[in-house]
């Protein structure tokens, strides 16, 4: 079968180039007389056969100025001699034509001459001689590999630039198939491309094809486009493919959407990681982050020193180095999870461990190809090693936690289902995930280290147990934040026989510096109720000291109980209001007139006097234990009027139970001091 239709050479489908050129045949007698006159000639000039035939065809067909010619030129082709050439004819509406012909001497059987002459419209001969050699020039010089073939699916003929494609001579492919001669293609997709555009006529472009042809050592990009080939009467003739080399554009778009890619992790790196102040969350969020859109299984170290006391020691020579192991991801289920350091533990690493020359060279550390001493200075130990090749681990590599300039610790990536190693492009989004949770953990760190002292500045401020009074039952709580510490505080103080002072403050602010000045109201509070000063005129005094202590502002409600009288004095200074618990068990929120912060001056503190009898139970705290973010404060003082309305136990487990109802996980320092009249 070839391009032309199915069959030997005697009943292949003829092409449609005569068609379309609608070449006239006329036969002259050795007169010059029209003997044969066929349809292509009528459709040409016009004139049917009987107006044709026995026609002299110089008086009928040229004008009397060509006659001459004409005559001389039938002269030269009855001696044998063939021309060729474009005469102008009259058309049968006197117009004329140029036409072309190919003319030749015949002789019948009586060996009498006669002169044919193939002829057709000079201009449509012309219009296809062009648009032939336009497509020819496109088709030789265009750098787009064209391909032609024919309904067997066999090379017809190639362009030069598919013959540099494909490495291989034109000579070499006609009449063979795709597989025959390239087999590095994926010739099935390439052939079930060709039989759709064979049998629905409908084109495909830009096809996709991955693979290598002989001019090629290393797999390449191909965008292929197919059109099915027809003549003028919609015969299928085959198919013509038109091919591109997009190796280049595939990489650059792969480049784009790796960019974007890692864009995208590093913007999600940072609404996922630093979180909280918490180092441990932190390193979790580090280690989700980094799975599964840089590796598959990813751990987070930190120097040990780093989690105990906040200190950074650096790592120099042939020291072992103490990590903490805090935080372990998996994309999926593997046993190789259990071949990294668990999570919380302490562990000693050698000098020549990968993870020990990450912290001591402060640079990542890329193995491209995991091989078996390699392995071994990866893992922790042998059975370590041995899950981590049984799971796949093929590529490993290893990025400073580097914050403010100090190493922290290491961030451990490995790849097992992932084919491809790690390259340096993987190492440049991971350098910049860790180089973000560095920070965060180094914040955690130095929030730490801030927290703990502010806490052990405020625990020291405190008093260690309420100083037991006679006639009364006390129990005290302080709750530090999960986050910061605050200035909260309680105390006790005694005033002499039967007389007891109550206070309970909040310095506003965080951290140490409210802790200190905490420390400095409540040595204050101590000294001016040796004083035996009422409580308004006390918390007069505080608010002085206050405003001397540049911007600080304390809220602060103080109290003193008289046995002796059955009473309680109270004043506050912007404070919540406390709870009494009447003996008879009504519960009622203390209504103490005026009173604003302490540090803001100028207005007086009013006194509220209640009974305080055997029985009565008088609950002072901070707003940490009842304000709750988006809810009304009245929501969390109904709920500590209620608890304690309908609790009967002792004064220690009430403040558990308060503290466990109300502020389980508090997000403010809580302080709280329970006092009831015992007689």
């Amino acid at each position: 079968m070839d391009a032309y239709g199915a069959g030997d050479d005697v009943s292949a489908t003829p092409g449609g180039l005569l068609d379309l050129l609608q070449v006239a045949a006329v036969v002259l007698d050795a007169g010059g007389y029209i003997g044969l006159w066929s349809p292509e000639a009528e459709q040409l000039l016009g004139y049917t056969p009987e107006e044709a035939l026995t026609q002299r065809a110089d008086r009928l067909l040229v004008s009397p100025d060509d006659r001459a010619r004409a005559r001389e030129l039938f002269a030269q082709v009855g001696t044998g001699a063939r021309w060729a050439g474009v005469f102008p004819l009259l058309h049968r509406d006197g117009t004329e034509r140029p036409v072309e012909f190919r003319t030749m001497r015949l002789r019948d059987s009586h060996g009498q001459p006669h002169l044919l002459g193939l002829a057709a419209d000079a201009t449509t001969v012309r219009g296809v001689e062009r648009d032939l050699a336009l497509s020819h020039s496109l088709v030789r010089q265009t750098p787009v590999g064209i391909a032609v073939f024919d309904t067997d699916l066999r090379w017809v003929g190639v362009n030069p630039a598919l013959e540099r494609l494909n490495g291989v001579p034109e000579a070499d492919l006609i009449g063979r198939r795709v597989g025959e001669v390239l087999p590095g293609l994926d010739v099935a997709a390439i052939e079930s491309r060709m039989r759709h555009v064979l049998i629905t006529g409908k084109p495909l472009l830009d096809q996709q094809t991955v693979g290598r042809t002989a001019a090629d050592v290393v797999d390449r990009a191909y965008s292929e486009s197919y059109h099915r080939i027809e003549d003028a009467q919609g015969r299928v003739l085959g198919l013509a493919m038109a091919v591109l080399d997009v190796t280049e554009r595939e990489q650059a778009a792969a480049e784009v959407a790796q960019a974007r890619r890692h864009l995208s992790v590093v913007a999600e790196a940072g609404v996922r990681i630093g979180t909280t102040l918490d180092l441990q969350q932190t390193a979790r969020e580090l280690a989700d982050v980094a799975v599964p859109h840089v590796a598959d299984l990813a751990a987070v170290d930190v120097l040990e020193s780093v989690v105990t006391d906040g200190t950074i020691t650096p790592v120099t020579g042939d020291a072992q180095v103490e990590f903490r192991a805090l935080a372990v991801a998996a994309g999926y289920l593997t046993d190789a999870i259990h071949a990294a350091d668990p999570v919380g533990e302490l562990a000693t690493y050698g000098p020549n461990r990968i993870i020990t020359q990450c912290v001591r060279e402060a640079g990542p550390i890329l193995v491209e190809r995991v091989d078996p001493p390699t392995m071994r200075r990866i893992a922790r130990d042998g059975r370590a090693a041995q899950t981590l090749r049984m799971a796949g681990v093929h590529s490993y590599l290893a990025v400073p936690l580097v914050a403010r300039g100090e190493v922290l610790g290491t961030l451990s990536l490995y790849r097992t289902i992932n084919e491809h190693p790690f390259d340096e492009q993987d190492r440049v989004l991971a350098s910049e995930l860790a180089a973000r949770a560095a920070i965060c953990i180094d914040n955690a760190r130095l929030y730490g280290r801030e927290r703990t002292t502010a806490l052990t500045l405020q625990r020291s401020l405190l008093p260690p147990a309420p100083a037991r009074q006679e006639g009364l039952d006390i129990a005290a709580r302080y709750l530090p934040a999960l986050s910061e510490v605050g200035g909260d505080w309680y105390d006790v103080l005694p005033l002499g026989p039967g007389r007891t002072g109550l206070v309970v403050g909040d310095v506003m602010g965080k951290g140490v510096q409210a802790a200190a000045i905490m420390g400095q109201l409540s040595t204050a509070t101590r000294a001016l109720a040796r004083l035996d000063l009422p409580p308004a005129e006390l918390l007069h005094h505080l608010d002085d000291l206050t405003g001397s202590l540049g911007d600080a502002i304390a809220t602060c409600a103080y109290g003193v109980v008289d046995l002796g009288r059955g009473t309680c004095e109270l004043s506050s200074a912007g404070h919540l209001p406390p709870v009494l618990i009447h003996p008879d068990g009504t519960a009622e929120l203390l209504d103490i007139p005026g009173g604003v912060p302490l540090g803001v001056g100028g207005v007086d503190f009013g006194t509220a006097e209640v009974d305080f009898t055997t029985g009565a139970l008088l609950a002072l705290y901070s707003d940490g234990l009842v304000e709750n973010r988006g809810e009304n404060i009245d929501v969390g003082l109904h709920a500590l009027t209620r608890l304690l309305q309908s609790s009967r136990r002792p004064l220690e487990q009430t403040s558990d139970m308060l503290l466990n109802a109300l502020r389980p996980e508090p997000d403010d320092d809580v302080a709280l001091l329970l006092v009831r009249a015992t007689g």
